[in-house]
């Protein structure tokens, strides 16, 4: 390892008395001495910047004694700022994903940015117990190297602080915000691409501002969130949204409008949850879940356009997409009244289920002819059988599965009882798999794999070609 810092230290020594251009060239074309050794070093200024930046705020400023190569990068690199009001030694989880002892406190960051010319990445400011940083929060936001600042990340801030901070930070395209009194009138992003909230209270009568403001939003996450009454949102430009709500609370999220919204991801959800996500609109929606499969029953029926589709998710927990069908509750389970306005966009389907409600799932799957891929989540979580439940019908085919379905995920996978049988019938049943995939916690012996092919009845598929693939994984 010396050896090697030595070898930096000579190449960037001579590369010194060359122009910034030269020397660049000299490194990206091996010239350097170290250059067989410390393939990092050789790379351009550009890509080394990219990665101080991902760096925290402290190792991103100890690469300047790597050698003299890596000693004026820190400067040019985009500046990632991350600031806490707790001591070093204080609980790394209080602090997030960075521990505390990676971030600068902010008596320092005056001097930071008086050092670094700018961009700015990223300012990420923990203040918890932080007294009173207004002034010095806004100093620091209308600085040089914090003029572009691409992305805000602000936990445990006063409401003072916070809107302080949030008007300051106009420009931002990428904004988390958790732990503190939210209101969404506090944003006016018309910049902003992808929006965080975590652990934080929403009222319902300010929510319709917050989509409002931001009129490039992207991507919103709302997780552990607690929502007080019924959440509206309309977006012209959303495309993913994620939604956990805050445990053993009420919930219920409206989706009145979001002609481009594709990914509606739910993940999660406790089966004991009361919560409600109505969809209104959104013509293009191609992924969702993952839900539970459970005591609910459900009815899948056609109605006229602009009615809705509901998906049980947990046992008091529900799904509705108002779109081209509607799938709602009912005590003799789920059953297909017509399939000519079923869903044609959703392409990718998850959900969560104990392997012992197929006939659930495969009556929910008619809803969704041109699925392409399937992912089940088993747990362990018993699901009463119902001798009720609507059979599957073979001179009824399932639409996906003839002509459509292309890869199926078997998480959590067992290998044994109802799961193997649950598994099974997509082995035998889907005509143009490519790959069927189990994600298995121990690793398996070529003889144990042999064994499972015999269970599922393998050399039966009815898809030829299609791969059987088990891939160890932990959870």
């Amino acid at each position: 390892m010396e050896n090697n810092k030595e070898a930096a230290g000579a190449a960037a020594g001579a590369a010194a008395a060359e122009s910034d251009g030269t020397a660049e060239k000299r490194a990206r074309s091996g010239d350097c001495d170290d250059a067989a050794d410390d393939f990092i070093s050789s790379l351009p200024d550009a890509v080394l910047g990219t990665i101080i930046s991902l760096l925290p705020t402290k190792d991103g400023g100890r690469t300047r004694v790597l050698s003299r190569r890596w000693r004026h990068l820190w400067r040019s690199a985009p500046l990632n700022l991350e600031v806490s009001t707790r001591p070093p030694d204080a609980d790394a989880d209080a602090a997030g994903p960075v521990p505390t002892s990676s971030r600068v406190p902010p008596s320092v960051v005056s001097e930071i940015i008086s050092k670094h010319p700018g961009p700015a990445r990223r300012f990420s400011l923990h203040c918890r117990g932080d007294g009173d940083l207004c002034p010095q929060a806004e100093s620091w936001l209308r600085s040089r190297a914090l003029a572009n600042l691409q992305e805000l990340d602000i936990s445990y801030a006063e409401p003072p602080l916070l809107t302080s901070v949030l008007r300051s930070a106009s420009n931002i395209l990428v904004a988390k915000i958790s732990h503190c009194d939210f209101e969404p009138a506090m944003i006016n992003f018309p910049f902003l691409k992808k929006l965080s909230l975590f652990r934080l209270t929403i009222s319902a009568d300010l929510f319709p501002g917050l989509l409002s403001c931001c009129h490039a939003l992207e991507s919103l996450s709302m997780t552990k969130v607690r929502a007080v009454g019924c959440l509206r949102l309309s977006s012209p430009t959303i495309r993913t949204i994620i939604f956990r709500h805050s445990y053993g609370e009420t919930a219920e999220l409206v989706i009145e409008d979001a002609p481009r919204l594709v990914r509606l991801l739910v993940p999660y959800c406790e089966r004991d949850d009361s919560v409600t996500v109505r969809v209104i609109r959104a013509p293009n929606l191609e992924i969702l879940g993952p839900f539970f499969v459970v005591v609910s029953k459900l009815l899948l029926f056609q109605v006229a356009s602009g009615s809705s589709l509901n998906l049980a998710i947990g046992r008091r927990f529900y799904m509705e997409i108002i779109f081209f069908m509607f799938l709602v509750c009912f005590p003799q389970g789920i059953s297909l009244v017509s399939s000519t306005n079923s869903m044609r966009t959703l392409k990718v389907l998850a959900l969560k289920s104990s392997g012992q409600k197929l006939n659930a799932v495969l009556n929910i799957l008619r809803g969704f002819p041109c699925l392409e891929k399937l992912c089940v989540i088993f747990h362990t979580n018993r699901e009463r059988n119902d001798d009720n439940e609507p059979q599957y019908d073979p001179l009824h085919p399932i639409e996906c599965l003839e002509t459509r379905l292309k890869i199926v995920v078997f998480k959590s996978f067992e290998g044994y009882g109802k799961q193997v049988d649950f598994a099974k019938f997509f082995v035998l049943n889907a005509k143009v798999l490519d790959k069927i995939e189990f994600e298995v916690r121990n690793q398996y012996s070529s003889e144990t794999v042999a064994y499972e092919h015999k269970l599922l009845q393998v050399e039966n598929r009815a898809s030829r070609e299609a791969r059987v693939e088990f891939r160890t994984t932990s959870y």
